[in-house]
């Protein structure tokens, strides 16, 4: 995607990996709708950033996504790019019973609201001359962690309906991307982890990638890579580490 001239909505973009994406964009001249349930949070961040624009949305409510979308609609008729970044985790335990209602929101949260929120506004992209579609997964989408089986569920859930989704408009305007965080320094994570990637960081890479047009990245330190060790065994996957591009095309022999 160009890096510039586009009217950009992202999700969660009142902190964290959000916030940091959507002060990048700002900085190069795009217009950037934030999005989320804080209200005060995203004031601070637009009043810190004069001329972004904020829109209330719960992706745990489908109203609240239908409206969001009508409001944003309206405001914003340019809209072309969509940044699916917020969610939610939760730690568990699926050798005892879940606590439903948790398991429910980070359902809704992380892969049902994304979904409605860019079926309700696809049409839209489609009459747009270019428009782009970026999800937020994790690298835990391909190798779950047990202490969060759910969170990594709905990461692998929603990995799977991007690339469907990308086949379903491979011929058409909207080219649809995906980004997998692996370990990042947010509010996500818990408690601070001295082996997280630094936002900043993270996002430079990121905001790199899209421009470089790669479908699929993730963005990692190769001494605690999780991808690392799991590349070999994805085809076409592409990794931004320590600075450095690397492609893999096709079947790597297992290690």
């Amino acid at each position: 995607m160009d890096l510039n001239g586009n009217t950009v909505l992202i999700t969660g973009g009142g902190s964290g990996i959000g916030r940091a994406i959507a002060e990048d964009l700002h900085a190069r001249g795009n217009k950037v709708i934030i999005a989320g349930r804080r209200q005060h949070v995203l004031r601070s961040v637009v009043d810190a950033n004069p001329g972004m624009d904020w829109i209330e949305l719960d992706l745990s409510d489908p109203l609240s996504i239908a409206d969001a979308c009508t409001v944003v609609k309206l405001r914003h008729p340019t809209l072309n790019v969509i940044i699916n970044n917020a969610g939610m985790m939760a730690h568990d335990d699926s050798g005892q019973c879940l606590d439903f209602q948790v398991m429910l929101q980070q359902v809704e949260t992380n892969f049902l609201g994304p979904v409605q929120l860019t079926s309700a506004l696809i049409g839209h992209l489609r009459d747009q001359p270019r428009a782009t579609i970026v999800y937020c997964t994790s690298t835990l989408a391909l190798a779950p962690l047990p202490f969060a089986a759910i969170y990594s569920a709905t990461k692998a859930a929603l990995h799977s309906y991007v690339q469907s989704q990308r086949a379903m408009l491979r011929q058409t305007n909207v080219t649809v991307r995906e980004v997998a965080p692996n370990l990042v320094a947010t509010a996500l994570q818990g408690a601070p982890d001295p082996r997280a990637m630094p936002v900043d960081a993270f996002v430079e890479r990121v905001i790199e990638a899209l421009g470089a047009e790669v479908e699929y990245v993730t963005v990692e330190d190769p001494a605690t890579s999780l991808i690392t060790w799991l590349s070999p065994r994805i085809p076409r996957l592409h990794l931004v580490g320590d600075g450095d591009w690397r492609s893999i095309h096709g079947a790597v022999p297992a290690r």
